[in-house]
């Protein structure tokens, strides 16, 4: 255990060991979101996730208030990091999350119409993308918006003491 425990000290996680813990502990399946996830944990932009990093990810992560989850899941869905958030940001997210439906019609067609509708709602100054102050305001006037591009927050039953705890001490 203490040289596990000194070796993710020092180390930390790797995006692999953090996508794992993704998946295992919160049940998070989408490639680019565990993806964004990792580059929002990953404050100091060096490819690995420290213990402070983890820590204070974590805090926003299961427990953040709703300014500091609105902020975490822009930056999440901001995929170029230019402070918006693009239509083809938002087709890309949606086609990733979705899942797919046999039919004669085009489902990117139907991917489309969702991100026009999430437009028509919250982009307020109807420039054709979301500002980080667009989206906050469409998730405090409706709260199931903060996810509208795909899940990037536990669920309800995942986000436990125990379960959390479990994943770090398995690396620690």
């Amino acid at each position: 255990v203490a040289e596990s425990s000194s070796r993710f000290a020092a180390a930390g996680f790797d995006r692999n060991m953090f996508r794992d813990t993704l998946h295992s502990a919160f049940g998070m399946t989408d490639d680019m979101i565990m993806d964004r996830v990792f580059r929002t944990f990953d404050r100091d932009n060096d490819s690995c996730i420290s213990v402070v990093e983890w820590v204070e990810g974590l805090s926003v992560f299961l427990r953040g208030t709703l300014e500091e989850r609105i902020k975490y899941c822009f930056e999440v869905y901001d995929l170029n990091g230019d402070g918006y958030i693009s239509r083809e940001e938002m087709f890309q997210m949606l086609k990733n999350s979705l899942l797919k439906q046999p039919s004669e019609e085009d489902p990117d067609e139907g991917i489309k119409d969702l991100v026009d509708i999430a437009l028509k709602k919250m982009d307020y100054d109807h420039d054709g993308k979301l500002s980080f102050m667009d989206f906050e305001k469409a998730v405090r006037d409706e709260n199931l918006l903060l996810e509208a591009f795909g899940p990037c927050l536990p669920d309800i039953k995942c986000s436990s003491f125990q379960s959390v705890a479990l994943v770090f001490f398995n690396y620690i």
